[in-house]
C-alpha cells in the first residue's frame, strides 16, 4: 500500500482539487482547516474541517449535553479524493486514521462528525470501515431542475421563496409550494441523511459507549421519493443531479 502525508494546504489548492473532483462544488462557509494529503504522485485527496450552518445546536442534539460547545468537535465539510482512489474503502479508512492522528496532534477536539449524503446514493462505507459510530438517519429535502438537474438546497432557495410568495399573493413562504414548483419546472424530492460520529480520546469514547448500537445502513436502506402534488410522494429509484449547473445555487468561495 502506497504511504501518504498529511497537511495543511491553502484555501485555494483545497477549492481547486474539489473542483475537479468532487460530485458537489459548493463548500461549506464555516471550514477551519482545508488538509492535503500527498501520496507519490503529489495530492491525491483533500479533506475540510470546520461546521455546518448549526455548529452549536449540532454538536448538542447529537449528544443530548448542554455543556458541549463548537471547540469538543469538527464537522468534515468536504472528503475528496482523486478518482483512482474512489470506492477504495481500503485507502479511505488509511487516509481517514491519518486524518484522526493529525487531529489529535493540532487540535483540541474530542469528536469528529460527518454525514454520508444519502440523497446522493451514499450510506457512508468509508466511515464504516473505519469504525465510526452510526447515530442513525434523518429525511433531507432537495429541489431539483426537470430540465437542468440542477441539485438546489432549500438554503439557496431564498430568492425562489421570495418569488413564490409573490407568486401566490403570499407575505413569505418558507417552503417552495407545489403549484409555484410546476409552474417553475421544478420538483421536490425527499431523501436521508446518515450521521457518523467518532471518539478521538476515552472520556469521549466512554461517552459514546453510553448510545445504543445501530446496524450501519447499506445501499438497500436508501430511499428517495418525489412530491406529486400537495401532500402526497411517491417513492422514485436514484434521482439524478448535474452538480455543474449553478442558476439557483450561487457559489462564494
Amino acid at each position: 500500500m502506497e504511504k501518504y502525508i498529511i497537511r495543511e494546504i491553502t484555501k485555494d489548492e483545497a477549492v481547486e482539487f474539489i473542483h475537479a473532483y468532487h460530485y458537489s462544488k459548493i463548500l461549506p462557509r464555516l471550514t477551519k482547516h482545508y488538509l492535503g494529503f500527498f501520496g507519490e504522485d503529489g495530492l491525491i485527496g483533500v479533506v475540510t474541517l470546520g461546521w455546518g450552518t448549526q455548529p452549536k445546536q449540532t454538536i448538542k442534539k447529537i449528544l443530548y449535553q448542554d455543556d458541549v460547545t463548537t471547540e469538543d468537535y469538527f464537522e468534515i465539510g468536504k472528503m475528496c479524493f482523486a478518482p483512482s482512489l474512489n470506492n477504495n474503502h481500503y485507502t479511505g479508512s488509511h487516509i481517514m486514521s491519518l486524518l484522526v492522528k493529525w487531529m489529535k496532534k493540532n487540535t483540541e477536539a474530542n469528536y469528529l462528525y460527518t454525514l454520508a449524503d444519502g440523497i446522493m446514493g451514499k450510506v457512508g462505507y468509508v466511515y464504516q470501515a473505519s469504525n465510526f459510530k452510526y447515530l442513525g438517519s434523518f429525511k433531507t429535502t432537495v429541489y431539483r431542475d426537470k430540465k437542468t438537474g440542477e441539485k438546489i438546497h432549500p438554503r439557496s432557495a431564498k430568492q425562489l421563496c421570495i418569488e413564490n410568495a409573490e407568486w401566490e399573493n403570499k407575505n413569505k413562504v418558507f417552503w417552495l409550494t407545489h403549484d409555484f414548483m410546476e409552474y417553475k419546472g421544478l420538483e421536490k424530492i425527499n431523501g436521508l441523511m446518515y450521521r457518523y460520529i467518532l471518539p478521538l480520546n476515552k472520556k469521549a469514547r466512554k461517552t459514546l459507549n453510553k448510545y445504543p448500537y445501530l446496524e450501519y445502513p447499506k445501499d438497500d436502506d436508501l430511499a428517495f421519493y418525489k412530491r406529486v402534488d400537495k401532500g402526497k410522494f411517491v417513492e422514485i429509484e436514484k434521482p439524478n443531479f448535474d452538480m455543474n449547473v449553478f442558476e439557483y445555487n450561487y457559489q462564494k468561495y
